[in-house]
């Protein structure tokens, strides 16, 4: 019989772990579709049009880190601030309250709430996060919360893991990162921490 994703993912994660530091969109909340189409949603707006793959590129940078992105390839001025602002009203209004879980992580979380510290590390804004992870019905699982704007720099550096590890008391070679994207992995592996790709069960 084959091996169940959260199976699976249980076996990866099977170290001596203090702490489970997990991303949330794309990792706990099956929304990165819907999170591109606030991005292209939010540029047509301004008349550009650019390739959603970038999004997917540069899953878990900091929203106005993704606009600075776009404006340099696409030659375009879009405003950071006024961007972000306006991409949060599209996904609230339209995608939020309709958000569904990666069921093995979410199963992965609940698993291991209380007998491991936990913590949730994103590059996107506070308020939504909270919201979404009220929707998934963890949020009172979650001891801390790091999300853009908490450090002065955003994944892929090391800056958010590190902090969520201090915030937890606990030292970063004792936590396990859980992400579905490069540039989150880049972020752990830069603070020392062990990581687990959850889209593709991989562990590094």
């Amino acid at each position: 019989m084959e091996q169940s994703k959260f199976d699976k993912l249980c076996e990866l994660t099977a170290g001596d772990y203090q702490a489970f530091l997990y991303d949330c969109d794309g990792t706990l909340a099956d929304n990165m579709a819907a999170h591109t189409e606030s991005y292209v949603d939010a540029a047509k707006e301004h008349d550009v049009i650019f390739d959603p793959a970038i999004i997917d590129e540069l899953a878990g940078w900091p929203i106005a880190n993704v606009v600075e992105e776009i404006n340099s390839r696409y030659n375009c001025s879009l405003v950071p601030a006024a961007f972000k602002a306006r991409k949060a009203e599209i996904f609230a209004s339209k995608y939020l309250e309709e958000i569904q879980p990666v069921e093995h992580v979410v199963a992965h979380l609940r698993a291991n709430a209380g007998k491991k510290r936990i913590a949730v590390v994103s590059g996107g804004d506070t308020a939504a996060i909270e919201r979404t992870l009220e929707v998934l019905g963890i949020r009172d699982l979650v001891e801390v919360l790091v999300c853009a704007g908490d450090t002065e720099r955003g994944k892929p550096y090391p800056d958010p893991f590190l902090r969520a590890a201090e915030l937890l008391g606990v030292a970063a070679e004792q936590c396990l990162v859980f992400e579905d994207g490069r540039p989150g992995v880049q972020a752990a592996e830069a603070a020392g921490m062990h990581w687990v790709r959850v889209d593709q069960l991989t562990f590094g």
